[in-house]
C-alpha cells in the first residue's frame, strides 16, 4: 500500500458530499504528517445541495449554500479538475485541470466520490427547451424566470401570452421536484402581492410524476399528505404521466394533453456519474460502481466509494438510497475504514437506518417524520432547519445561514429579479451598439 516507504498518498475524486466530509473525516482521525491526502474537484466549493429550493425562492443568499472546499480543509490539498481516466493497476489517475492540461497523479488509495448528474430521457426538445435542479446557477436561473415571467405577464393584455407565462411544469416528484415546486410557488404567490393585474389564483402549476405517487421513495402516508397540501394550494398533480414533446412552449404529455408555458423543469431524478463506466471497474446495469459493506469497490484492493455513484449494499438484500444523510454517513465510515487499513485493523460494515424525512413547502410550511413521529407546518419546517444547521461542516456557513434565517422570518422574501447577472457584457454590448 505505501510507496517506498513515503507517506500514503490518498486521491479523492470528487468535492460532493462524500468528497468532502471523507476529506474532513481523514483530517480529523489522521495527524497531517500521517498521509498525503488530495481532493479533486470540478468547482472549488461543495454545494450543500438541499438548500437548493431555499436558494430559488430567495430565502437564502446563494453564497452561504456552498462551502468553499480550500477554507473547509486545513490539511488536504485542493485540485480543481475532472477525473477523466484511471489506471488502477498503475496507481495514476488523469485529471483534466479546469485551467491548463490533463496531467497524471500518483496515489496509492483513491476514493470515487464523483457523484451524479440529471437523468436524461430522449424527450424531442427537452435540451432546448427545460432547465435542470442540481446546480447553483439553475436555482438562480429559476428565481429570475419566475419573476421575469410574472413581470411579462403584468406587462400584455394578450390573454394567451399571460397564460403561457404564467404555466410553470416540473417533470418529477422526487424530494428535489417537490421542494423546488412549492418554494417557487410561495415566491410567486407573495410577488403577485406587487403587481396589480395578476394574481396568485392566474398562476398555473403543473407537476408530472411517471409513477402512480409523488414522493416514492417516502413514507406513503407522509406522501399523500405533501400532495393534500400542494392540491390545496391549486398545484396540478398528473401522476402515471410522461412528457412527451415540447417545442416553442408547447408540452406535450402522454396522457394527451397539451400545456402551453414558457417554464420547463426537468427534475425526473438522477443516475451515475457516467465516468465511473469508462473506468474499467465493476459497475451494475445502472453504471453504478459495485461496493462491498466496507464502502470498497468490490474485488478492487486500495480504490473506495460511496454516494450517488456507487451501489452499497444494505445487508437486507437492498441497497442505501443516493440521499445526503446517506452520503455524509457513508463518508464518515468509509474515511474510518480507510484508516483502518493504514494501522492492519479489521474493518467494520457500514450500516445506518435514516433518521427521518423532511420536505419544505415553502415558507414555514413543511412535513416531516423523525422516529415514529409525523409533524407538519411550522413544527416541520422549524426542525428541518436546526437539521440542516448542524450538518454544515463549517462554523462560517452555518452562521451566515442563520443569519439569512432569521432576517427573513419578519420580512417578505426579496423579489429583485437579477437575470442581468447572468449576461455581464451586455451593457458594453449596448453601448458597442449605440456608439
Amino acid at each position: 500500500m505505501m510507496s517506498n516507504g513515503q507517506r500514503p498518498r490518498i486521491l479523492i475524486a470528487g468535492g460532493g458530499f462524500v468528497g468532502l466530509y471523507t476529506a474532513l473525516a481523514l483530517e480529523r482521525l489522521l495527524p497531517a504528517e500521517a498521509a498525503e491526502v488530495r481532493l479533486v474537484a470540478p468547482e472549488n466549493f461543495m454545494l450543500y445541495q438541499p438548500l437548493l429550493p431555499e436558494v430559488a425562492s430567495g430565502s437564502v443568499e446563494p453564497r452561504h449554500s456552498v462551502i468553499p472546499l480550500r477554507h473547509a480543509l486545513r490539511h488536504t490539498r485542493v485540485t480543481q479538475g475532472k477525473l477523466t481516466g484511471l489506471d488502477h493497476r498503475r496507481r495514476t489517475a488523469t485529471i483534466t485541470l479546469s485551467e491548463g492540461p490533463a496531467r497524471e497523479i500518483q496515489y496509492d488509495m483513491v476514493v470515487l466520490a464523483l457523484g451524479s448528474v440529471t437523468r436524461l430521457f430522449p424527450v424531442p426538445g427537452l435540451v432546448e427547451h427545460a432547465v435542470g435542479f442540481q446546480t447553483l446557477s439553475e436555482a438562480i436561473h429559476l428565481h429570475n424566470q419566475v419573476l421575469s415571467r410574472i413581470e411579462a405577464a403584468d406587462a400584455t393584455d394578450d390573454l394567451t401570452a399571460r397564460r403561457r407565462a404564467l404555466t410553470f411544469v416540473f417533470v418529477g416528484a422526487g424530494y428535489a421536484g417537490i421542494e423546488a415546486l412549492a418554494e417557487l410557488e410561495d415566491l410567486a404567490r407573495n410577488a403577485c402581492r406587487d403587481y396589480p393585474s395578476v394574481s396568485a389564483e392566474d398562476l398555473h402549476w403543473v407537476l408530472i410524476e411517471a409513477t402512480d405517487r409523488i414522493l416514492p421513495s417516502m413514507d406513503q402516508r407522509l406522501g399523500r399528505r405533501v400532495a393534500d397540501q400542494l392540491q390545496a394550494r391549486g398545484v396540478d398533480i398528473r401522476l402515471q404521466t410522461q412528457l412527451e414533446a415540447v417545442d416553442r412552449g408547447t408540452i406535450e404529455l402522454s396522457d394527451g394533453s397539451e400545456l402551453i408555458a414558457d417554464t420547463l423543469v426537468w427534475m425526473p431524478g438522477v443516475q451515475a456519474n457516467p465516468v465511473a463506466g469508462q473506468l474499467d471497474l465493476p459497475c451494475d446495469d445502472q453504471g453504478r460502481l459495485q461496493a462491498d459493506r466496507y464502502l470498497r469497490v468490490e474485488t478492487i484492493d486500495g480504490a473506495w466509494t460511496a454516494g450517488d455513484v456507487a451501489r452499497i449494499p444494505d445487508g437486507q438484500g437492498g441497497i442505501y438510497p443516493p440521499t445526503a444523510q446517506h452520503a455524509q454517513r457513508e463518508a464518515r465510515h468509509l474515511a474510518q475504514n480507510i484508516v483502518r487499513t493504514l494501522r492492519g485493523e479489521p474493518l467494520r460494515p457500514f450500516g445506518y437506518h435514516a433518521r427521518g424525512e423532511f420536505v419544505t413547502l415553502g415558507s414555514r410550511k413543511g412535513v416531516a417524520r423523525v422516529g415514529p413521529f409525523q409533524l407538519r407546518g411550522m413544527a416541520a419546517w422549524l426542525l428541518r432547519r436546526i437539521y440542516y444547521l448542524t450538518q454544515i461542516p463549517s462554523r462560517d456557513r452555518r452562521l451566515r445561514l442563520l443569519a439569512d434565517w432569521l432576517v427573513g422570518l419578519p420580512f417578505r422574501v426579496d423579489i429583485a429579479q437579477l437575470g442581468s447577472a447572468q449576461h455581464p457584457d451586455r451593457p458594453l454590448d449596448e453601448a458597442a451598439q449605440r456608439s
